[in-house]
């Protein structure tokens, strides 16, 4: 990563001024021991949408008070790791000691206050509020803990996280999107682990973001502009992360939405008690406009056209069957 600041390019009685003013990114109040002559660098890149910023720096103090927070934009959470260094934490009432490698979340929405001992080197994360939340769940109980690098999970994290000032700025942009979302699974897994949660396996951290997604569509399916990018932001996730947690199994957004909506209107073409409405009621009000693009795919998807898969129901109906009887087993063919 390239340096972006450092005060050694400055006069070393304005150092500490420009330093305050250039990190003034999120408002804090600053102090140093160390006086005016105060030595720091920073080296940011970003990781699609996560921004990765080395920082090293002389012993200092930051408090992000209440007055700031009505002055900040700031929804995102931070993610701070030592590499050299001590610093302790505080938010909430808690204490978070973090030393080489152990890892602390800090939320920019409430007070906090960071003291940095002796000449240290850290890294800072900055992640999505919405995108961290849909894998972890609430986060504000898991701030203000220091995550021990010990840990399996925590160690293989921390370790992941220390190569990437060195590794980010050479990925291609392709590759750097997948690694954001496949950092922000180890992360959230990591902290999962640590506040007791079970040592499951990485994909249980996809499936529960996969169940929010899914609920989000099935809650909207009737909506007929529903476009990828609301059902993602809904979820709390990227576009690109939600196709690839679909495509698991076979679909992405679009596909899955037009999916369920097919399979909703079999549903009410092979129940009895709707047989008084009309096949077009039925696809509008699950969110097709079109008839003759939801005939297509109705035929594509179950081999009939809806009016003859809802005649075929009703003799079946008239015969005593069982609903359904004679449908695809799997669900809707993709096409």
């Amino acid at each position: 990563m390239a340096v972006v600041f450092s005060t050694r390019d400055v006069h070393p009685r304005e150092r500490l001024a420009c330093w305050r003013e250039t990190m003034s990114i999120v408002p804090h109040d600053f102090r140093s021991s160390v006086g005016a002559a105060f030595l720091g660098s920073v080296r940011s890149e970003m990781l699609d949408e996560l921004l990765v910023t080395e920082f090293e720096c002389d012993p200092c103090e930051v408090t992000h008070a209440t007055r700031h927070i009505s002055r900040s934009d700031c929804d995102d959470f931070f993610l701070c790791m030592q590499l050299t260094g001590r610093a302790v934490h505080t938010q909430d009432e808690r204490h978070a000691v973090a030393e080489k490698g152990s890892f602390v979340l800090i939320d920019p929405r409430r007070p906090f206050t960071v003291s940095y001992f002796g000449h240290t080197r850290s890294i800072s994360l900055k992640l999505p509020r919405q995108a961290f939340e849909a894998r972890l769940g609430n986060a504000a109980m898991m701030t203000t803990r220091a995550v021990e690098v010990a840990k399996p999970l925590a160690g293989l994290a921390a370790g992941f996280l220390s190569l990437l000032p060195t590794r980010i700025e050479a990925l291609p942009a392709a590759t750097k999107a997948r690694l954001a979302e496949q950092t922000l699974d180890l992360l959230a897994l990591a902290f999962s682990v640590d506040a007791g949660g079970s040592a499951t396996v990485l994909s249980s951290v996809r499936a529960t973001a996969l169940m929010r997604l899914k609920a989000v569509i099935e809650a909207r399916l009737s909506e007929p502009n529903l476009k990828p990018g609301a059902v993602a932001a809904a979820a709390g996730m990227s576009v690109r992360y939600a196709n690839d947690l679909l495509s698991d199994e076979g679909y992405s957004i679009e596909r899955y939405v037009q999916s369920r909506r097919l399979e909703r209107c079999r549903q009410e073409f092979d129940d009895p008690a709707q047989m008084h409405r009309k096949v077009g009621d039925i696809a509008f009000s699950w969110g097709f406009s079109d008839l003759s693009h939801f005939a297509r795919r109705f035929r594509a998807a179950y081999g009939l056209a809806p009016k003859d898969f809802r005649q075929r129901a009703l003799e079946r109906a008239s015969l005593g069957s069982s609903p359904g009887q004679g449908r695809p087993k799997q669900g809707p063919r993709q096409s």
